[in-house]
């Protein structure tokens, strides 16, 4: 039986860093080394002052006060951790691919590639490889030989181990999982190794909480999980639009529907669409993968998710321009979250990007608050687009950190995240601050509707007849 001691993740992200503290955390008599080769990126986990860590997550500033220095460790010497793991942990980032075959639906995997071939350079003992990262099918067949025939007669187990965390969930998704996937190869020694990380998780996870799978299954699974989830949330901001000219309202919708047993009320909240880094990546990989294999209907069905996402975004802020009298130019918008879900400050593909890159299309003013997100992240987040220079962003968009001053003169008010703290704002000094009539857009459904249209908001909520 192979017992670890050493724990190796490369990769310090948001699944990494805090995948491996939990992990620390529950397993003290294990070593787990962190590393990554931006030095920004460990120089901010190692901080003095553990709220700068660089995501943030609830209660995981706290777990890593308690661990690093014990037996967890940030750091930038990559072959230091290699060379001294047991296991060692892939956690790097996935992105679709921008060039090539399979442009824009594909997953690169070219920091895969240069970590297999990292460790294949460095490793002079046997090693168990874990795929944490989001993987297509059939990768660990290119890490497994890329890892054998480097000639150095180590050898190497290669294991899937896909993440399930929610950001904004993560620290607790972590403590309490709903399941922990496991794949590995169907031989004694992939068995062997199977084990070997099932027993890191049942220091804390009950057993029949741990699935052990072949590799294969675990690391479509993860796909499949995430293609699931944002077919529902498509599926209600389909109906949410049909709800609007109706005069159905789709949180009642959502809740007739949900209290059927076999629908369940997850994942049913309309909204102005879904964001992060995974539910579009994953089901575009899904979609190349079917069309790779000659699956053209499967592709079809699932690329849906993603045109109704996208139409979803395009459709809430043309609804603000249309409603604002067809024009918003030179009209300043007041807009409510960046991040791309509460709780965190991740923006990657988050709504409230081409929601704002759409109003600033037409030459609309931006005040953009976050709690969580700088404004560093905002104009990098819009730069990326490349839909106009960086200079022209500036100097249409202000991001303040105090967003009772960002009201005054303002045409309307745009909640773009879920954030708790909106609800508690006074609406009604808001409301006096505004040009009227003041207009509000709710695209999370956060706020209480009946209530603004009281205090006289001209209001827009997905789902809502108005």
């Amino acid at each position: 039986m192979k017992v670890i001691k050493n724990i190796c993740c490369i990769g310090a992200g948001y699944v990494g860093g805090p995948t491996m503290t939990m992990i620390a955390a529950k397993c003290p008599h294990i070593e787990v080394n962190v590393v990554d080769i931006n030095s920004e990126r460990i120089a901010a986990w190692n901080d003095i002052n553990v709220d700068n860590i660089p995501i943030y997550e609830p209660g995981l500033s706290e777990l890593v006060a308690e661990t690093r220095g014990r037996n967890l460790f940030f750091s930038t010497d990559v072959d230091k951790a290699i060379q001294a793991a047991d296991m060692i942990f892939i956690s790097v980032n996935t992105p679709t691919k921008t060039y090539g075959v399979g442009k824009g639906m594909a997953a690169d995997l070219k920091y895969i590639e240069l970590c297999a071939r990292q460790i294949a350079a460095v490793a002079t003992t046997d090693k168990i490889i874990v795929e944490k990262s989001t993987l297509p099918v059939r990768t660990a067949e290119a890490l497994k030989r890329i890892l054998d025939n480097t000639g150095n007669g180590v050898n190497y187990e290669i294991l899937s181990n896909p993440e399930f965390l929610a950001e904004g969930t993560a620290v607790s998704d972590l403590l309490n999982p709903d399941r922990v996937l496991i794949g590995g190869e169907e031989t004694e020694s992939g068995r062997l190794a199977q084990q070997a990380l099932v027993d890191v998780y049942a220091n804390w996870v009950p057993k029949d909480r741990i699935l052990t799978t072949n590799v294969w299954s675990s690391e479509l699974s993860k796909l499949t999980a995430n293609a699931f989830l944002a077919q529902r949330v498509s599926s209600i901001n389909a109906i949410s639009e049909l709800c609007e000219v109706t005069e159905a309202d789709v949180d009642e919708v959502a809740r007739a529907i949900g209290a059927d047993s076999r629908i369940g009320s997850k994942f049913l909240k309309a909204s102005v669409g879904f964001g992060g880094s995974c539910f579009q990546k994953d089901i575009l990989n899904l979609v190349y993968i079917a069309q790779s294999y000659g699956l053209h209907e499967v592709a079809d069905y699932w690329e849906q998710v993603i045109i109704m996402n996208d139409h979803q975004k395009r459709r809430f802020a043309k609804k603000i321009v249309e409603t604002l009298f067809n024009t918003v130019s030179g009209k300043k918008i007041v807009i409510l979250g960046w991040a791309f879900k509460k709780d965190t400050n991740d923006t990657r593909e988050s709504a409230a990007i081409y929601v704002v890159d759409y109003l600033l299309s037409e030459q609309a003013e931006i005040i953009i608050y976050d709690p969580k997100v700088s404004a560093e992240r905002i104009f990098s987040d819009l730069e990326y687009l490349n839909t106009r220079t960086n200079k022209e962003n500036r100097e249409l968009v202000t991001v303040v950190e105090n967003p009772m001053l960002a009201f005054a003169d303002s045409h309307a008010a745009v909640v773009l995240t879920e954030w708790d703290e909106f609800k508690s704002y006074d609406w009604k000094q808001i409301y006096a601050a505004m040009l009227k009539p003041a207009f509000l857009f709710d695209g999370r459904m956060l706020l209480n509707h009946n209530q603004l249209v009281d205090i006289g908001f001209q209001t827009f909520t997905i789902g809502k007849g108005q």
